[in-house]
C-alpha cells in the first residue's frame, strides 16, 4: 500500500473527502516525522514502535574492488513489530 491508497482508504471508510482524508494522514506523518527529527520514540499499541538509532562506524570493504573502506557513523529508524501484529501475520 503507497500513500495515496492509504489517503484513498481512509476516505472510503469515514466517508470523508479525499482532499480531508490527505490532510489527517499528512499531519500524522509530519507529527511522526517531527519526534523522531527530535530524537523521541513512537509507540502505536498493537502495531509498533519506531525510534532511532545510532550505528557506530565500522570497517567494510568495497563489493568491487575489496578495498577497505571506513563507514562513518550514522542514524536510522528501526521499527519493531507489536506483539499484536506479529501473531496476526503469522496466523497468514
Amino acid at each position: 500500500m503507497v500513500k495515496s491508497e492509504l489517503i484513498e482508504a481512509l476516505a472510503d471508510r469515514t466517508f470523508i473527502p479525499s482532499h480531508k482524508a490527505e490532510k489527517i494522514i499528512n499531519e500524522i506523518f509530519g507529527s511522526m516525522t517531527a519526534e523522531l527529527a527530535v530524537g523521541g520514540r513512537i509507540e502505536i499499541r498493537g502495531f509498533g514502535s519506531f525510534e532511532i538509532r545510532i550505528f557506530d562506524s565500522y570497517d567494510g570493504r568495497n563489493p568491487k574492488t575489496g578495498e577497505l573502506v571506513v563507514v562513518k557513523p550514522k542514524k536510522g529508524t528501526y521499527f519493531k513489530v507489536g506483539k499484536e501484529l506479529k501473531e496476526r501475520i503469522m496466523k497468514l
